[in-house]
């Protein structure tokens, strides 16, 4: 836990460090800089959550009850959370009390492709700072909710925007941005956590140019080399989900979306670095190595997920690894020191569009799924794929827990008709250039958490839930993994076996990320409710199934009864 002098001088780069192994705190979205979402609390278990009951609860409030994505952050007494339509509250720990709350005053016009999110903010000095969906990024002091800075990090009336939670890598504040279906270029900025100050920017659209401290740094990529002409200029490769880091390595891993626009043959090449994962050096600014997992994507498989910096045992070595579970449905294990594939796996039942993965090139082997070029048509062909564009696991976090050595992936189980159709850019408009239905794959399931062995490649464990799973997973050292469902549970595994131990009636949809902590002797669960993201506004026959769902903005807190905790 944190001294009380540390905590006096705000957080330092050596508390954020620590984030993973502190207990007394939560500092970072992903509980810790590589984004495991690993606790090492054993308070609560798998044999005595059944004590586990809600302290206090929180209203979001008013008319804004849609999408509740975020992970609260909790730091000296106060917690933390961002809520949908870019809103921020500080919060009491023991009592739910609010602090202050700041909402951001959106502008009439704002683009956001997939609903009015936010996924958190980041703990720096005495900031809060979280980004805001016109593109901005704010620092509010953490006491009084007053802005201390302000920088715009692009137009949105060009289409860009903002959700995902910053990143603090030795003092820099790390963002990515939103906007890919609107023809923007992806890219990573890193600013001076205090002041906002720019320090370094990278496109992640091949023949950009990167820049450091005001300077150029070098264009990304190679000019032309897998864009045709001017196509770099709308290529899309937004950073959405923002980015993990590895201390050991010193470097960051943000992953890359779709190319823009979707129909493929309107662009052809490998069009890099979309769909990829990149690895940035935090000191220079520069691309280390890039893994991509689906070339020339013409699915909107994107390739944002989250990159998971773990160590995997080979022969008698010991290997510093990643792990990514890929919107196209391949659980992949690379070098994180280099970006070489160790194992592509799939954790989804279907995968229409591939015959697998080469090890030795690391490519997948496309089979002939890729919707029809429309040429001057008014559609190309129809082609069913699988999965769906919302992919095998979309935005939601997966959790490693470092005692069972597995992984707990949040799947779907979807498919889709898309087809291609004409498209030229325009400024701020949707570019696209296809059109799709989602369709479940089963009739008794559509979202499935896995428990998946990044050794083996193998599904350990699996629950099969009727509705899509769209929040984030926490596991701890208890033996536990927590993650919610659409139909309002936060729900408790035993980590071991998949069984169902426990589970809370939010009275919403649960798609935000779970966290825990202690204070004052007792272990806490906390979770934001409220229904929404991009399901209910792209998901086709899938929203269709999940319509009644009741919007909603609420954060709970959890701890076990005082009979369970006085006894240990």
């Amino acid at each position: 836990m944190a001294s009380t002098s540390a905590q006096a001088a705000g957080v330092t780069d050596a508390m954020v460090s620590g984030d993973a192994t502190s207990t007394g705190d939560v500092l970072t979205v992903g509980m810790g800089q590589s984004g495991q979402r690993f606790s090492p609390l054993t308070k609560i278990t798998s044999d005595n959550i059944g004590d586990l009951v809600p302290v206090w609860s929180f209203s979001f409030g008013d008319e804004k009850q849609r999408g509740q994505e975020t992970q609260p952050l909790v730091y000296n007494g106060k917690m933390f959370v961002t809520g949908s339509y870019s809103r921020i509250w500080a919060l009491d720990t023991k009592t739910g009390e609010k602090l202050w709350q700041y909402e951001a005053r959106l502008p009439d016009g704002i683009m956001p492709c997939c609903d009015v999110v936010n996924r958190g903010a980041a703990l720096y000095d005495n900031l809060v700072i979280f980004a805001t969906l016109d593109a901005k990024l704010v620092a509010l002091d953490q006491d009084t909710g007053k802005v201390v800075w302000s920088e715009k990090t692009d137009d949105y009336k060009a289409g860009y925007s903002a959700t995902a939670a910053p990143l603090i890598v030795n003092g820099l504040v790390v963002t990515g941005n939103s906007g890919g279906e609107f023809g923007i270029v992806g890219r990573v900025d890193a600013r001076d956590a205090k002041t906002g100050k720019l320090v370094w920017s990278r496109p992640t659209v091949e023949g950009n140019m990167g820049y450091l401290n005001g300077k150029e740094n070098g264009i990304t990529g190679k000019l032309n080399a897998s864009w045709q002409g001017d196509q770099w200029k709308t290529g899309g490769a937004a950073t959405w989900l923002g980015c993990t880091y590895g201390a050991d390595v010193d470097l960051i891993f943000c992953g890359t979306g779709n190319p823009a626009p979707w129909n493929s043959h309107l662009r052809p090449g490998d069009n890099l670095y979309s769909s990829s994962t990149v690895a940035i050096s935090p000191k220079t600014g520069k691309i280390v190595w890039h893994y991509q997992t689906t070339p020339h994507d013409g699915w909107d498989f994107d390739g944002v997920n989250e990159f998971i910096p773990f160590d995997i045992k080979s022969g008698n070595k010991t290997v510093k690894a990643g792990a990514k579970a890929d919107r196209n449905g391949f659980f992949y294990v690379l070098d994180r020191t280099n970006g070489k594939l160790i194992s592509a796996s799939p954790f989804v039942t279907k995968q229409s569009w591939t015959k697998g993965v080469d090890l030795k090139t690391g490519r997948p082997i496309e089979a002939d799924t890729r919707p029809g070029n429309p040429g001057s048509a008014e559609k190309g062909s129809t082609v069913f794929s699988a999965p769906s564009f919302l992919g095998g696991k979309n935005w939601m976090p997966m959790a490693y827990n470092q005692g069972t050595g597995l992984f707990y992936v949040p799947a779907n189980e979807w498919g889709m008709d898309i087809w291609n159709e004409p498209i030229t850019y325009k400024k701020g408009a949707a570019y696209l250039g296809a059109g799709f239905t989602i369709k479940p794959l089963y009739e008794d399931y559509i979202g499935a958490l896995r428990a998946m062995d990044p050794a083996t490649g193998k599904i350990v464990w699996e629950y099969k839930n009727p509705a899509p799973l769209w929040g984030g997973v926490m596991t701890t050292a208890g033996n536990l993994v927590f993650t919610g469902t659409p139909e309002g549970f936060l729900k408790a595994f035993d980590a071991k076996t998949g069984k169902e131990v426990w589970k809370f009636q939010t009275g919403s949809g649960v798609v935000g990320q779970p966290i825990t902590w202690e204070e004052g002797g007792e272990q806490y669960v906390a979770v934001a409710s409220g229904w929404g993201g991009a399901v209910p506004l792209w998901g086709g026959e899938v929203a269709k199934k999940v319509k009644s769902i009741s919007q909603g903005g609420m954060l709970w807190v959890f701890k076990l009864h005082k009979s369970q905790t006085a006894a240990k």
